[in-house]
């Protein structure tokens, strides 16, 4: 999208906006998405479809910022998309609802907590977004109804708290079991995806799992990547799914190394390494 197309601005005001796209804005094949900082580190994201220019925002936990940041790129949203109920995703959808007159889509398990949901989705069910399918996996684990969105033309992850960049929710309202299945549905998705979670947590995230996980090379060259950029104020997410695949200790419960490093007893199942990563985690 070219900004300048948008509305008259001055040259000063265009160039500031084209640095805020190269920031903030990863263009992927048919899909924009927009990373929009909110509370102390919370992300919400919004999405524009190529095709039809139809305009979604993704769990926005505050108003104000999303809409300053539409306003300043023109956009007006047809649709909020929310992964969980909890209030840092949903807080700002009466108000964004009231201002837009949009539709809300949410979890199906949870519609009761979703304010002013209007459209509730289930497990394996599809939404269309313009010209692109979204697909919708129950993940539940950090709460009881979680979804998570999946865009396979895009190649777009969107996995609310369930999976983070070098981690994953904590579990409030489910258990270990519960939610090492949720991850499971994300292990058959291409290596290619980008992941689009919703908080920075990535340092701490990779302080574990380096600690955790000493001898994966990979992992302790991000650890030093994350380092660099979070020193320089810079944003870590999104991420690859492949690098979350390969240094995630969250998504590798089988790994040899991991389950040595916290004693995990031969012939426990994945769920059970799993359960030990996430305690090891919460104590940290």
């Amino acid at each position: 999208m070219c900004l300048s197309t948008q509305w008259t601005v001055s040259q000063a005001s265009i160039a500031a906006s084209l640095a805020t796209e190269r920031d903030d804005i990863t263009k992927l094949r048919n899909l924009s998405v927009q990373r929009v900082p909110c509370l102390s580190d919370n992300y919400v994201w919004i999405l524009q479809e190529a095709q039809s220019g139809k305009v979604a925002i993704v769990d926005p936990s505050e108003a104000a910022p999303v809409a300053e940041a539409l306003e300043q790129r023109g956009l007006k949203p047809d649709y909020i998309l929310n992964t969980h109920h909890h209030w840092d995703h949903t807080g700002g959808n009466l108000e964004l609802k009231d201002r837009y007159k949009l539709t809300i889509v949410g979890p199906k398990a949870d519609e009761e907590r979703i304010p002013g949901i209007d459209v509730a989705l289930a497990d394996g069910e599809t939404w269309q977004f313009g010209g692109l399918t979204m697909h919708v996996m129950d993940t539940p684990g950090h709460t009881r109804g979680h979804i998570t969105l999946w865009f396979p033309e895009a190649d777009a992850l969107f996995p609310g708290d369930t999976l983070f960049a070098l981690g994953c929710g904590r579990l409030f309202e489910g258990n270990a079991k519960q939610m090492w299945a949720s991850l499971s549905k994300m292990l058959p998705l291409p290596r290619t995806a980008t992941v689009f979670c919703a908080h920075e947590y990535t340092q701490s995230n990779a302080k574990f799992a380096a600690a955790l996980d000493k001898s994966n090379d990979k992992l302790q060259q991000r650890k030093e990547a994350i380092d660099a950029s979070r020193q320089k104020g810079e944003a870590t997410v999104p991420s690859n799914l492949g690098d979350e695949f390969d240094t995630n200790p969250f998504l590798r419960p089988g790994d040899v190394n991991i389950r040595k490093s916290l004693g995990v007893p031969e012939g426990a199942s994945d769920a059970e390494a799993f359960a030990a990563i996430r305690k090891a985690k919460d104590n940290a």
